[in-house]
């Protein structure tokens, strides 16, 4: 009897180990999502500066030839 609640105690706290562990894996994979869609926009966001910054440098270079002539 006593061997009995013995084994049933070390199989809910096996059992609750496991969970915990599930349930861990789970945040850690939603957080690496989080993670990547704030690297998408970082990334889109890079994009977009950098091509209004080419596209400012070619105006620039467009009047000071102007200028100079």
């Amino acid at each position: 009897m006593a061997e009995e609640t013995l084994i049933r105690i070390v199989l809910a706290m096996i059992v609750g180990a496991l969970f915990g562990i599930i349930y861990t894996m789970r945040v850690l994979v939603l957080m690496e999502r989080r993670m990547a869609r704030i690297e998408a926009h970082l990334d889109r966001l890079i994009h977009k500066i950098l091509s209004t910054e080419l596209k400012i440098e070619k105006r620039i270079s467009k009047t000071g030839k102007r200028r100079r002539k």
